[in-house]
């Protein structure tokens, strides 16, 4: 056993208050599924903000990123930094919309946008879909990353891990259960800022210990290339180095995929997690700001002890292959903390972990309360009793743990078909964004173009990507030819759909229109209800965008080029981040997000 007398007792500590904070807070959420799933709407930014950070913080997350080191250095991270050119989108453009829309859930919009019998029954089979199926692999994914965690940390085998992790599951869905989201968002700002100490603390002492030798040392022991931080355009990726890109491969990242393609927790347009915590918070422009916290802390904060940690590990670790090198990072944390320090650590990942599981569970019972249990219940002309359905919640948050470790004990069974399911979803993005955007988008469009992916996916990926291969790689696959086949595929097929079928009944498009006030192609429906025109505020916010995403690329350099002694480079990329704020703050002052 690694842990000792002090390092249990602060991982008894942490696990207490969490549970006292669920018993404090229970009472503010038991009135109603607002006060349950969205924390009665009245979350700061800051609260919000931080919670969509820690709930992202996943307890995989840092060793998925040292795999990446491992592979392709810095460099490798562009992987997923290149999603915050939709993140921000959702900032600007989609943030203060569904506070405005005033559903506890995202798929209640889908029957505030949308009208008749097909919208009720794809509210319901999303709900069933993503609020079970998709919700507890996720979950099965992070269970499984803090088993190996715990197996490697404490040096115990399987059962005994899976036993822990039920454990922690029980006491998770209980403080979950008993303060609904308000008391998730408080446990996640305390969870997330003791993961960052913790990691910050393991960063400094790796960093400055005898293998490595501080700055200088790592980078005196590790190639050059292990330390760029932008990839090569024009080579493929596949080998070890820094991280190439073809033009193909190039093109979609800036071009398509951010607004594309749909993965859990970073859906176009917003969605899921991140859209409870924007209609959780007090206004509108607490919702703006909120996500705006989240895309900067997530993207130029949160990465660097991590992959400080993951370089360091190169040098302590050299026999790990790069399909160990997540271990380093378990490793590192076992080996370079003190008694003490290791107890913090060790409870810094519980953090890390607990923060995305309890997320997880009550956002999936909010789609099972609200989307289905009762949405059946006013089809079928029964009384709404409000704490009764905060208690429904409450089932359905145990159902989902329940089920989530049943399935953690298959995940290896299941993994291949979710990750082909999130794989093929080109295409998607586009209607989730537009659907705020163009009232002819109905019904029609939204559910051809959840399907038709998986269709474009396949003949890509089984018919037309093996017919390109060639003597010298696959230049199809290399140049991201199935991402761009289904993309194109997918916006055909829901385009053809979109005209062939109805536009939804004026009414529905009113009602939207009134409560949403969504700019773009409106038009129709602003005559109908004879309202004047108004200055369209899409200039001001594309403005807005490409500025908060200078802002944020610049100050993730900046902080690296500090930690690299590169101060050159750090004194440029400051300069760039003022002038990006200030013309962000000029712009923002400019646009509606004040006037609520």
């Amino acid at each position: 056993m690694i842990l000792e007398v002090a390092d249990w007792i602060i991982v008894v500590f942490f696990l207490g208050i969490t549970l006292f904070i669920g018993l404090k807070l229970k009472n503010k959420a038991s009135s109603s599924l607002t006060d349950f799933f969205l924390a009665g709407r009245n979350l700061p930014w800051y609260i919000a903000g931080i919670s969509m950070v820690a709930t992202t913080f996943a307890a995989d997350t840092p060793l998925w990123v040292a795999e990446v080191i491992h592979k392709n250095g810095i460099s490798g991270n562009w992987l997923w930094w290149n999603m915050l050119i939709g993140g921000m989108l959702t900032t600007f453009f989609f943030a203060k919309m569904w506070r405005k829309s005033g559903v506890i859930t995202e798929l209640e919009f889908l029957e505030l946008r949308y009208s008749g019998k097909a919208a009720q029954w794809f509210r319901k089979f999303k709900a069933a879909y993503l609020g079970v199926f998709f919700n507890c692999i996720i979950i099965g994914w992070v269970n499984a990353a803090m088993i190996k965690i715990l197996i490697i940390f404490l040096n115990i085998d399987y059962p005994t891990a899976f036993i822990y992790i039920g454990i922690l599951m029980v006491l998770i869905a209980l403080y979950s259960t008993l303060s609904g989201l308000l008391g998730v968002a408080i446990t996640d700002a305390i969870q997330f800022i003791l993961a960052m100490v913790g990691c910050i603390i393991l960063a400094v002492m790796m960093l400055h210990s005898e293998q490595v030798g501080g700055i200088a040392g790592l980078k005196e022991k590790l190639p050059e290339w292990r330390f760029n931080f932008f990839p090569v355009i024009g080579e493929t990726g596949s080998t070890v180095g820094t991280f190439g890109l073809t033009i193909g491969a190039f093109f979609s990242f800036v071009a398509i995929q951010w607004w594309a393609s749909w993965y859990p927790g970073n859906e176009p347009g917003g969605g899921g997690y991140i859209s409870q915590r924007m209609m959780s918070t007090k206004n509108e422009r607490h919702a703006v700001f909120a996500t705006l916290f989240f895309q900067i802390a997530h993207y130029a904060l949160r990465p660097w002890p991590w992959i400080v940690v993951g370089l360091c590990a190169l040098v302590v670790y050299p026999e790990l292959t790069a399909t160990e090198a997540g271990n380093g990072f378990v490793m590192a944390m076992r080996d370079f903390m003190p008694t003490g320090l290791r107890g913090l650590l060790f409870t810094a990942f519980l953090g890390a972990y607990m923060s995305t599981i309890s997320t997880q569970l009550n956002w999936g019972a909010s789609y099972l309360t609200n989307d289905l249990y009762k949405k059946q219940l006013e089809e079928n002309g029964k009384e709404i009793v409000p704490k009764k359905m905060v208690k429904a919640g409450r089932f359905f948050t145990v159902i989902i743990m329940v089920i989530a470790l049943v399935i953690t004990s298959f995940i290896d069974t299941i993994d291949g078909a979710a990750r082909f399911l999130i794989a093929s979803s080109a295409g998607l993005g586009a209607v989730l964004i537009l659907r705020w955007y163009w009232s002819r988008i109905n019904i029609w469009s939204e559910i051809s173009a959840t399907i038709a992916p998986i269709l474009g996916y396949s003949i890509s990926k089984f018919i037309i990507a093996p017919m390109c291969e060639g003597n010298v790689g696959n230049p199809f696959i290399q140049n991201e030819g199935i991402l761009l086949f289904t993309t194109l595929f997918t916006t055909i097929i829901w385009i053809i759909v979109t005209f062939l079928t109805p536009a939804e009944n004026n009414k529905t498009l009113q009602e939207f229109y009134l409560k949403v006030e969504p700019e773009g192609a409106w038009n129709v429906v602003r005559n109908q209800l004879e309202l004047p025109q108004k200055k369209s505020q899409i200039p001001n916010l594309i403005i807005c965008w490409i500025s908060a995403i200078s802002l944020t690329y610049s100050v993730l350099f900046l902080i690296g080029k500090i930690i690299f002694q590169d101060y050159y480079d750090a004194l440029i990329n400051l300069i760039v981040a003022l002038i990006s704020f200030f013309i962000l703050k000029y712009f923002v002052l400019r646009t509606s997000i004040f006037s609520d």
